[in-house]
């Protein structure tokens, strides 16, 4: 569940996951010879103590804000573009050619660059790790299109989607979060 709210005396979007998963998403059309810089922030209540944003079955965390880019489909391996077919059919939405997500993960080290474990068109890096900065602001300032390079190791398309994701289906838990505002500069 996403709502409008104040964390702090700050404007923000409040996400509560109960062993759910769902994201807020906001549809964008940046090109890529525009993309720099962007700034968010966020304010997670507890991490997900058992959760990997490595593992398939424990793929849950606080707090993510999600980048989805555009691209060639057509330069995709045949069962990558199977898959996007099928997600379609699914769902009614085509997958971004490429999803960069900036992650607060349970363990791994900050910097870490993950794979997703179902979809090699998505990539982790993460910017927060353990409980030690729970319960108060974090604001992050990364380079959107040197991070892209840095993930896929390739130049992005143009910035088609912005989403926040807190999840907790996989372990079963719940987790609360609030998200401040994104900025490209």
């Amino acid at each position: 569940r996403y709502e409008r709210a104040q964390k702090d005396g700050r404007p923000a979007w409040r996400a509560t996951s109960d062993r759910s998963a769902s994201m807020w998403r906001r549809h964008v059309d940046v090109p890529s010879g525009r993309l720099g810089e962007v700034s968010f922030s966020w304010w997670v209540q507890d991490i997900i103590a058992n959760a990997n944003v490595a593992q398939s079955h424990l793929e849950d965390a606080p707090a993510r804000v999600m980048f989805a880019f555009g691209g060639d489909i057509q330069t995709l391996p045949a069962r990558t573009r199977m898959l996007f077919d099928l997600a379609e059919a699914l769902t009614g939405d085509r997958p971004p050619f490429a999803t960069l997500i900036y992650v607060w993960d349970a363990t791994a080290p900050v910097g870490s660059v993950i794979v997703n474990p179902r979809s090699d068109r998505i990539r982790k890096i993460v910017v927060d790790s353990g409980p030690t900065e729970v319960r108060r602001w974090r604001n992050h300032r990364r380079d959107l299109a040197a991070d892209f390079r840095l993930a896929f190791n390739e130049v992005p398309g143009p910035l088609t989607a912005i989403a926040f994701m807190t999840d907790s289906d996989n372990t079963q838990s719940s987790a609360l979060t609030w998200y401040g505002e994104v900025a490209l500069h």
